[in-house]
């Protein structure tokens, strides 16, 4: 059975799948606003014990496993013919395996070629969870993101071109109060380049990154509802389906583009003429936190 280094983390739309630890913690690790994996230091579990915690799932099981899940933070950045062998050994395993999902880095698919990434792909490996965090090139360097948007544009594209489908993030917030709204656009714009299939909003809270939140002049629930607004006012990709269904929302949204544009315009002045009737709630930042680690 598979042997996990808590905390274990995990996309929402993964919730049914058989998780897969190959990577401990994150390679890059050093995003100033994410406290995910601070505690772990990166390493590449190796082949033969993968492989055995693969097979030995009870054969009960494995014919009902129809996703998996490869983790931690940037399982892509594993060594492409060790990577070939664990997706080998998972649909040897698993015949009813549909779709293998990973997070991966700006820096892990550019150490992919796009005949790699094609292979993979053609290995079940289809689903990418890639964290833009934000279309702003200055919030990307206060962040410590280590590429700039243009430059993760053209990694997105390249995956998307090789056949993998890109579940992209970015979060309401991170550029404080006087980038809000530019933050939004640049996010819009990129998302508009790329075409992802998806695209997701979470909105920043704290966990383990008081220190960065403590630099930042924090958007008020207002204005976080404003970047939303102008976020969505500026999407025009070709067709993304978006999500802002995350624990750390307190605005959610779901619907898809260019379909629902309006739909999703309308839903957030809505919102914001209800959450007008409680008098200060509006003037406030958000207070979600974790501190599970």
């Amino acid at each position: 059975m598979p042997r996990y280094v808590e905390p274990l983390f995990r996309p929402p739309s993964e919730a049914r799948s058989l998780i897969f630890q190959i990577t401990v913690g994150c390679s890059q690790n050093s995003c100033t606003f994410c406290g995910m994996y601070k505690g772990k230091r990166f390493r590449v579990r190796p082949v033969p014990e993968i492989i055995e915690e693969i097979t030995g799932i009870p054969e009960s099981y494995k014919p009902r496993i129809d996703r998996v899940f490869l983790a931690d933070g940037d399982a892509l950045a594993y060594p492409f013919e060790g990577l070939v062998e664990i997706l080998d050994a998972l649909s040897a395993s698993f015949p009813q395996l549909a779709r293998i999902g990973s997070y991966a880095s700006p820096a892990s698919l550019a150490g992919k070629s796009p005949q790699q990434l094609a292979l993979l792909r053609g290995k079940k490996l289809r689903m990418l969870y890639f964290g833009l965090e934000s279309g702003n090139d200055q919030t990307l360097s206060r962040i410590n993101k280590g590429f700039t948007s243009d430059e993760m544009a053209r990694q997105a594209i390249k995956a998307r071109e090789a056949g993998m489908k890109l579940s992209v993030t970015a979060i309401l917030g991170l550029a404080g109060r006087r980038r809000s709204l530019l933050h939004a656009r640049e996010c819009a714009e990129w998302v508009n380049r790329v075409n992802p299939e998806y695209f997701s909003l979470l909105t920043l809270f704290h966990r383990h990154n008081d220190e960065f939140i403590r630099t930042l002049d924090q958007c008020t629930r207002r204005e976080l509802m404003l970047e939303a607004r102008e976020l969505l006012t500026h999407m025009n990709p070709k067709f993304t389906i978006l999500r802002s269904n995350h624990v750390s929302n307190f605005l959610n949204l779901a619907g898809s583009y260019p379909k629902d544009r309006e739909r999703l315009i309308r839903d957030v002045d809505a919102a914001m003429e209800r959450a007008a009737q409680f008098p200060g709630f509006l003037d406030k930042a958000p207070e979600y936190a974790e501190e599970y680690y």
